[in-house]
């Protein structure tokens, strides 16, 4: 610990945020630069302490109080060299991940966590603009081809670390970036994508090919893949979003959130869109139902669009401000978050349940909704949702997007052609080296874990590497990340 008294004479000061009425305007990343002071500072007040939970709090295990250190003494190249060791990407996971690290920072006991994620990003933004994270071949080829299905941060890492490991690696991606939601589904103002295409040019130079515009299973027969290559990695994200069900839902206007967003990018990154196809929130009443990350990026998106007014709905109730008893430390704590999108303006609201949508000559013109409340079951599992009687109100809008989660990978003509097996919860089934029931076949991220974190995405891409690499080889040399099942 290079400041023993760090964590006691500074606060913590994250990097500050462009101004509300500047950012609205356009599609910017929202920080403001971070002088190198201010970010040795926050390092100091990393304690190091004898067992750092932050590793525990971590998917990918990062070395958290030696990295933070380096930075508090000025040594960015030996802090790079530390972050680089666990994780791929801390460009992505330093503008993106919701830092479970930082509710594990002994310092969130009782005060307010170390800046890790931000001292994250600004190791690798430094680092690439020094050079100092440059492209990475193998000195040796093993012969061996793999073939990774979806090109996420879970196929990323995954590809990065088999290349790495000597294998030819090909990534298949259905969309025409890639990337996946890195590139289509998160607005630029949270990740630019030069961001991405930094490093997928990176990679490119690595070794590794990308096929883009290709859906295996429908432009590419899954038996043909079985054929070519010598293992194959489904990696292609939990994308089948949840519905809901109602009437009305079928009128203009209601849409699953990632067509808003994923459009918007689209229209960002310079294509067209046909003005019948479009799908904008300017001088509109917008509603978004889902309070998670998700709702979020449409809220700033609809922000910069020009909505008139935006109404963001959650069906579970407000969270508290600071912890409950029954959430303790290290836990992941379950409070209110506000991100930048929040700053910026629309109206939260909680326990509200979507009764229909009504409207008049097929569009949307009134949201219907009813109260709820959160009662004890009888049996003592989780709570029960009654209707507040009398609690029945509407809402006018023009605008609905429908950001409730993802329940698992799409169940199409890949997964179908393959014959994985799938578990329980519809997504694919693998054992402790990340293969599927079918051999050769492997999966990892969203596919099989379920919709989660991009910082569990990059540590199922890199332990699913690992087990390919064991697979195919009989030994490895690449890092697990995950505990051992």
């Amino acid at each position: 610990m290079g400041d023993p008294s760090g964590f006691m004479r500074s606060k913590r000061t994250p990097p500050a945020r462009r101004p509300v009425v500047e950012r609205r305007n356009d599609f910017r990343e929202f920080y403001e630069p971070w002088p190198e002071s201010a970010a040795k500072e926050q390092g100091s007040r990393c304690m190091d302490c004898a067992v750092p939970f932050c590793h525990m709090g971590c998917p990918l295990g990062n070395v958290i109080p030696e990295f933070n250190h380096q930075v508090y003494l000025g040594n960015w190249e030996k802090a790079l060299e530390i972050l680089l060791s666990t994780n791929n990407f801390p460009e992505f996971t330093g503008r993106i991940c919701p830092a479970p690290c930082e509710a594990s920072c002994v310092l969130s006991i009782n005060s307010d966590p170390v800046t890790i994620e931000y001292i994250e990003k600004e190791i690798a933004d430094r680092a690439f603009e020094q050079g100092w994270i440059r492209a990475e071949p193998p000195a040796e080829r093993t012969g061996k081809r793999v073939a990774v299905v979806g090109s996420g941060p879970a196929g990323l890492a995954a590809a990065q670390q088999l290349n790495r490991a000597g294998h030819q690696v090909t990534v298949f991606e259905r969309d025409e970036y890639i990337g996946g939601l890195l590139t289509l589904g998160i607005p630029d103002f949270k990740l630019d994508k030069a961001v991405v295409q930094r490093r997928v040019d990176l990679m490119e130079e690595e070794g590794v090919t990308f096929r883009p515009r290709v859906s295996v299973g429908d432009d590419y027969p899954a038996d043909k893949l079985l054929e070519e290559f010598d293992a194959v990695c489904l990696t292609c994200g939990s994308t089948q979003a949840r519905d809901l069900p109602v009437p009305g839902r079928d009128l203009d206007g209601v849409h699953f959130a990632m067509e808003y967003l994923t459009q918007q990018n689209r229209l960002l990154a310079g294509q067209s869109v046909d003005s019948s196809d479009r799908i904008t929130a300017e001088g509109k009443r917008v509603v978004i139902l889902g309070g998670g990350d998700t709702g979020a990026d449409c809220l700033g998106t609809a922000h910069r669009q020009g909505a008139e007014v935006v109404h963001q709905l959650e069906l579970l109730s407000e969270p508290p401000l600071e912890r409950r008893t029954d959430n303790p430390w290290p836990q992941w704590p379950n409070i209110l978050r506000s991100s930048a999108a929040h700053e910026e303006g629309g109206i939260r609201d909680y326990d509200i349940l979507t009764k229909r949508f009504s409207g008049s000559d097929g569009r949307v013109e009134k949201l219907h909704a009813v109260r709820v409340e959160w009662v004890p079951s009888e049996n003592g599992g989780r709570p029960e949702m009654r209707e507040v009687p009398d609690s029945d109100f509407e809402i006018e809008t023009e605008l609905v997007l429908l950001a409730m989660g993802f329940l698992h990978p799409e169940h199409g003509a890949m997964v179908e052609q393959l014959g994985v097996e799938l578990d329980g919860r519809g997504n694919i089934k693998t054992d402790a080296n990340k293969q599927t029931t079918i051999p050769g076949v492997f999966a990892g991220g969203d596919a099989a874990r379920g919709q989660s974190l991009v910082v569990w995405a990059i540590a199922e891409g890199r332990d699913l590497a690992r087990g390919v690499d064991l697979t195919l080889m009989g030994r490895t040399k690449l890092p697990r990340s995950l505990p051992v099942a």
